[in-house]
This record gives structure tokens, sequence and C-alpha cells, in this order.
């Protein structure tokens, strides 16, 4: 997949990733039977859905210095070596870890409310060398109230968790001031966005990209919802444990 890693997100591998790459594949097939962790199996399309797009939400970072790229790249909030990311509801570990192997000079932590899934991704981090994976069990409502987790990330990341301002209440509060908040969506329309603003102003976000893209194998439309954090998240955000999926923004 060297050629289309280059074309799509003008970034390669090295070697030593791409031995990562694979043996997390393995991993994760081998810890399917046991935790129901992805109905993803094929090789080609865990390479898809789980990798490339896992890294299309941080095209931005994999860039080198001085690589114009596309004219939407959103600038990140510090310089790329010393980024501290996390994954909000990381499952079997997706963005999460392969941003943890692209951008090795990063921290990355993994969130989940689920045990035996966050167990599963330790024995993944240190079977995979990953010194820069951290794993954290817990809601991301109530990690979001945790002092020494507010405002202390440059980068959230989240798929798969909610809607879009649900994501927002979960990530927004953990971001340092000038963090950015990354909403992995499918399909994503207009009317969405304008109803995303309204959540994303009370917490003191605001929309600065949305990035519409298709995937290089299937062809399907995918969207990157990037959200800036530009103001203080006021303290009853996020609120307590069910109630943003009950009472969304």
């Amino acid at each position: 997949m060297a050629n289309i890693w280059q074309q799509t997100l003008h970034w390669t591998p090295t070697v030593q990733q791409q031995v990562q790459f694979q043996q997390l594949y393995e991993f994760i097939l081998e810890g399917n039977s046991q935790f129901n962790l992805t109905r993803i199996t094929d090789p080609e399309e865990f390479w898809e859905k789980h990798l490339w797009d896992s890294l299309r939400g941080i095209v931005s970072l994999l860039r080198d210095e001085g690589d114009e790229g596309d004219e939407d790249v959103i600038s990140t909030p510090t310089p790329p070596t010393s980024l501290s990311f996390i994954d909000i509801g990381t499952g079997a570990g997706f963005p999460g870890l392969p941003v943890a192997i692209a951008v090795a000079n990063s921290t990355v932590t993994l969130v989940d409310s689920t045990r035996k899934k966050i167990a599963f991704l330790e024995k993944t981090r240190t079977v995979l060398n990953l010194t820069n994976v951290k794993t954290l069990t817990g809601r991301a409502e109530e990690v979001g109230q945790q002092p020494q987790q507010r405002q202390t990330y440059d980068v959230a990341l989240i798929r798969a968790v909610g809607t879009a301002s649900v994501c927002a209440e979960y990530a927004l509060p953990l971001l340092k001031q000038g963090g950015l908040a990354v909403i992995y969506r499918g399909n994503w329309t207009q009317e969405e966005t304008k109803a995303l603003e309204n959540a994303v102003n009370q917490l003191g976000g605001i929309i600065e990209l949305v990035d519409k893209f298709t995937t290089p194998l299937s062809g399907s439309i995918r969207h990157c919802l990037y959200l800036r954090k530009v103001a203080m998240t006021p303290v009853q955000f996020p609120r307590p444990v069910g109630v943003p999926n009950q009472k969304p923004l």
C-alpha cells in the first residue's frame, strides 16, 4: 500500500511502522474471538477502514515541513514533535493506535469504559513496543471532569461515539486552549454543521473545517470535523454520565 499512502496522505510508513501495522492487524484478529473487537477482518478492508481512515484524520500532522499539500490543512497547536493526543471511546484502539505508530514522538492516551478492552490494548501496546501509549478506563463524562485530564491535551480524537454534538461535549473539555478536536464521521450535511455550531459555541469552540474526502479502495465518502478550542469550556461540561446522549446540546 506504499503508493496509496503516498498518493493520498503524502506520507509513507517506515519499514518499522509497516511491521507494527501488520502486528496490530494480526493481534486484533487473535483477540477478536475473545473480545469481539471489530467485524472488519479482511486485510484490505482493515487497512482502509482502520489504518488509512485513522491517519486521514490527522493528515496535516504526517506531512513533512514545507510540504504544501492541500489548502484545507489544519494548523497544529504545537510542533508535531510534542503533541499529546487522547482517543475517546477507543474500542479496539482506533484511531489512537495507528496515530501512535505514525506520530512516534507524540503521546496517545486511549480511553474506554470497558475494562476488558483496555486490558487488551495494554497487551497490544506491549507487543508492538509502543512506549508512547497510555491507557485510561472510564466514561468520557467522568474523565472530562477529572482535574488531571481536563485542559490537558493538544488533540482529541473521537470516532464512532454518539452524535457530533455529544462528541464535541466529550472532547472539548479535555483540550488545552488552542487545541483541536477531530470528529470522524461518515455522511455529513450542511444542516448538521449549523446544528453543531450551537453546541460547539457553548463548549468554547469553533468549527474550523469540515473536510470531505473519499476512501482510496472502496470510494466511500467520509468526513472529518475539526473543532478548535478558543475559550475555556464552562465547568458544567461534560454533563453527568448519560445526560449528553439523552439531552444533546
